[in-house]
């Protein structure tokens, strides 16, 4: 399933013309990912968190809560840049498929773009909602990295995990019906999420992209969720979860496009 995520991502990424813009590249975008299959309004299912202007283009923090339509369940949550070069920036897939999600994530942007949430239920339905993401023009793609690259390598692969009793939503207030059922999940990532587009400071030769395929999550032994990942991910990224308020173990694996496998195994307090 992982193969067929990263492949859609590289897809929508070669096949939109140089000057697609807008609605344009949308209207590519959400072709090749879901054909003909109506994509519905999320007014009333996806609440979407992103600042109208970015304060770090290379780290900006994007959220969103999901809460599925009574008598069904969040399966798929799809996260869009719609101009960012790797379009399709990250995938929730559930294993265990939840009355409600909400995520937050740390995101390279590399200039405005209207950014889409697109949440599948198990029931087959097809829901999205967007929100205008403006940047201070740096071009996060292509800025150099924050850290020496062969110090982040020697590091890549280190993972913290922080699971608090908060209620993870959304600042506004909305769609917080099912919040209090939930805590929230904190995974730090090392790594430098090379992009493919970063240039050496010294050399001058640019940097071969290298960044985080998959983070499959595991609750109490059990497959929870897997997030397909993105050159869009920030150097070092974080991504918040909600997670069953009586989680008692969280195992973590993180595989990069090299090839490299970490993991990390957390008992919380009280288990």
């Amino acid at each position: 399933m992982r193969h067929i995520l990263l492949a859609a991502a590289l897809a929508c990424a070669g096949a939109l013309p140089a000057l697609a813009t807008g609605e344009e590249a949308w209207d590519s975008i959400k072709t090749q990912l879901y054909g003909e299959r109506a994509l519905l309004s999320g007014q009333n299912v996806i609440a979407i968190d992103a600042p109208y202007r970015t304060y770090e283009d290379a780290r900006t923090d994007l959220a969103a809560q999901i809460i599925a339509p009574a008598g069904t369940n969040v399966a798929k949550v799809t996260v869009v840049l719609d101009e960012n070069p790797m379009p399709v920036s990250a995938v929730f897939a559930l294993d265990r498929p939840q009355p409600s999600f909400y995520f937050d994530i740390t995101m390279r942007i590399n200039g405005p773009t209207p950014m889409h949430v697109v949440a599948e239920t198990t029931d087959g339905r097809v829901f999205v909602s967007e929100a205008m993401v403006k940047t201070s023009g740096q071009g996060a793609c292509a800025a150099p990295p924050g850290t020496d690259p062969e110090l982040a390598l020697a590091s890549l692969g280190q993972m913290d995990i922080q699971v608090a009793d908060v209620t993870p939503g959304i600042a506004s207030g909305k769609l917080t019906s099912l919040a209090s059922r939930l805590n929230r999940m904190d995974l730090d990532i090392s790594h430098p999420s090379h992009s493919g587009m970063q240039m050496d400071q010294i050399s001058l030769l640019f940097i071969p992209m290298r960044y985080v395929e998959t983070v499959e999550i595991e609750l109490d032994g059990a497959g929870f969720v897997e997030m397909t990942g993105s050159i869009s991910l920030s150097e070092n990224p974080r991504v918040g979860l909600s997670v069953p308020r009586r989680t008692q173990t969280v195992d973590v694996t993180m595989t990069d496009t090299s090839g490299t496998v970490a993991t990390k195994h957390k008992t919380l307090p009280g288990f």
